[in-house]
């Protein structure tokens, strides 16, 4: 059996064939697999590495479990045409996303704009990675998504995790490379606690909270089951009610609209999630967007900088560089991700071929 060997780098296309080899050993059927391997790789080709197939592990893990569906459709909840509302099942969160986009970009014609709720989806990924499949149709795009089963973000004077880090996305074409502004109403995230947690390392600035909710850079205070503290929101100690308004936002689009969230207390693993389509044609006209957002992005460019070294650029500008020299130069797995993969082939009896790039 062939294995990753560290620091080697693996061409995009041979890495996502060994992602869904490795998925469908565990029980996704074909076409989940492949899906869900593409939108890993693609999210380590844009600089988003906790995200990309760092994910697979956790993700074989929950098929073998049960905690993610191997087969199966959404249940649609109701279509009125240009709203749908989904129950995923817990099926494959990017296979679900892959899926509602799809419809969405079919119905767009009719409607103008589509809006999508879903409860019970398994985890989504890397929003941006999602959203970009809208820019390269001069879409614009919305997706927020909440883990209702996790409770990690405090609201604003309180301590005592409520929260997920509530993600959400906008995106939209911009001349050269689309805007993609992926951020969540946490500062950090979970999977950046963890991997720092697991390093040893400490946080730059003090962006969590220990349980008495004093802030800190110690990542293992969320480590703590009995003690543990919360990820700071926002906008930090003094502005964090802009971070509490951005997830109760989060919250509303996503639970509420799907009719699914806390109220329930579920305990498994999954998204609630909110998808909007915005067809620029239906408006004023794909040219007069297009002319709008491209004048825009010229005069950010133009804006004189603090730091000549460092020129103003747009979110998104850097996620397609990084694209095109992984599209080019393959994808370097970290050393952690890599003997997980390799271990995890061994688990499955899976041989896969990854040259170096």
């Amino acid at each position: 059996m062939n294995s990753i060997a560290p620091p080697a780098r693996i061409m995009p296309d041979a890495l996502a064939r060994f992602g869904a080899t490795l998925f469908a050993a565990a029980g996704l059927e074909a076409e989940k697999a492949r899906t869900v391997a593409e939108i890993l790789v693609l999210t380590d080709m844009m600089g988003r590495h906790t995200h990309g197939m760092a994910q697979c592990p956790a993700y074989l893990e929950q098929i073998l479990g049960g905690g993610m569906a191997g087969a199966g459709e959404p249940e649609v909840v109701r279509d009125l045409g240009g709203t749908v509302v989904w129950d995923g099942g817990y099926l494959p969160g990017l296979w679900l996303m892959d899926r509602a986009l799809a419809l969405g970009f079919k119905r767009l014609p009719q409607h103008g704009v589509f809006t999508l709720a879903m409860r019970r989806s398994h985890h989504i990924g890397c929003l941006a990675a999602l959203a970009r499949q809208a820019t390269e149709r001069g879409l614009y795009a919305m997706i927020a998504s909440s883990g209702p089963h996790t409770k990690f973000v405090a609201p604003f004077g309180g301590k005592q995790g409520l929260f997920s880090p509530n993600p959400f996305c906008f995106a939209f074409p911009a001349g050269r490379t689309p805007v993609l502004v992926d951020a969540c109403a946490s500062i950090t995230t979970v999977s950046m606690t963890r991997e720092k947690a697991a390093a040893g390392e400490l946080f730059e600035h003090e962006w969590l909270l220990d349980s008495a909710g004093r802030p800190t850079r110690d990542p293992r205070v969320m480590e703590r089951p009995d003690d543990r503290g919360s990820l700071m929101l926002l906008g930090g100690e003094e502005y964090g009610h802009k971070g509490f308004g951005l997830a109760l936002m989060v919250e509303a689009l996503t639970q509420g609209l799907s009719g699914h969230g806390r109220r329930e207390a579920p305990t498994r693993w999954g998204a609630s999630v909110y998808l909007q389509l915005i067809d620029p044609d239906a408006f004023a006209g794909r040219e007069a967007f297009e002319a709008q957002t491209g004048f825009l992005a010229e005069q950010c460019h133009a804006n004189p900088p603090i730091d000549p070294a460092r020129p103003v650029r747009l979110p998104g500008e850097q996620a397609e560089r990084s694209i095109e020299r992984h599209r080019r130069d393959g994808v370097a797995l970290s050393a952690r991700t890599a003997a997980a993969l390799r271990d995890w082939a061994g688990r499955l009896g899976v041989e896969a071929s990854l040259p170096p790039a």
